[in-house]
């Protein structure tokens, strides 16, 4: 019989829950105020029960920072591999799906977590760099020379421009988790991602023609 022994196919279903819950209680409460407990009785399963599936808070913090971020990080770059066209099209398709996630996803609470806890609990701060950001900039530098290498984009640090190409995307992340709640009207974030690949692709054009 090939059927799957009912407490594997349970302990698959429960992980997306604790997640879940887990990302609830770190954006009401932070990361160093949330305890195990409270974790599994937002996902309605025993204190103990947790355990069998993350051995402490960080090892939760990991799993949901490749789920929410890694994850996606992982598909843009596929995506990029596979992509034939002029380098100024893609950097306008990797920012807009980036867009799409910093500005209507659950994303944007793990970064104003990451930098609200970094004193306490640098380990948070040290696995985001390494798994979410080091993985980032190094697909956005590999973007910047592939136009420079085409003569699409004019010369420039790929380091430097990396970082810009990501930095407003933080600041519509960040800005959801911390001021947006204050806003008199919604901001508009996707005018600031469409204005910012405007002004990045004038910024990278070569003076003369591409």
């Amino acid at each position: 019989m090939n059927e799957q022994p009912r407490w594997l196919r349970r302990k698959e279903e429960r992980t997306p829950e604790i997640l879940d819950a887990a990302l609830a209680c770190f954006s009401e409460k932070g990361f160093a105020a949330t305890r195990m407990e409270d974790i599994a009785r937002r996902a309605c399963i025993s204190k103990g029960t947790i355990y069998l599936y993350f051995e402490s808070k960080q090892a939760v913090f990991k799993a949901l920072a490749q789920r929410v971020v890694g994850s996606r990080v992982a598909e843009i770059g596929a995506a990029v591999q596979g992509f034939a066209g002029p380098t100024p099209e893609l950097v306008r398709l990797v920012l807009t799906r980036v867009g799409e996630i910093v500005s209507t996803g659950d994303v944007a609470v793990l970064p104003r977590m990451v930098i609200a806890e970094a004193g306490n609990f640098p380990e948070l701060a040290e696995h985001w760099r390494r798994e979410v950001v080091d993985q980032g900039l190094a697909l956005w530098e590999a973007i910047i020379r592939r136009g420079q290498a085409r003569g699409e984009f004019r010369p420039i640090d790929p380091g430097h421009a990396a970082r810009l190409c990501i930095a407003p995307m933080i600041i519509v992340a960040l800005w959801r988790s911390v001021f947006g709640r204050f806003d008199e009207t919604p901001y508009d974030h996707q005018g600031l991602i469409d204005a910012h690949i405007d002004v990045l692709l004038r910024g990278l054009a070569p003076e003369g023609p591409a």
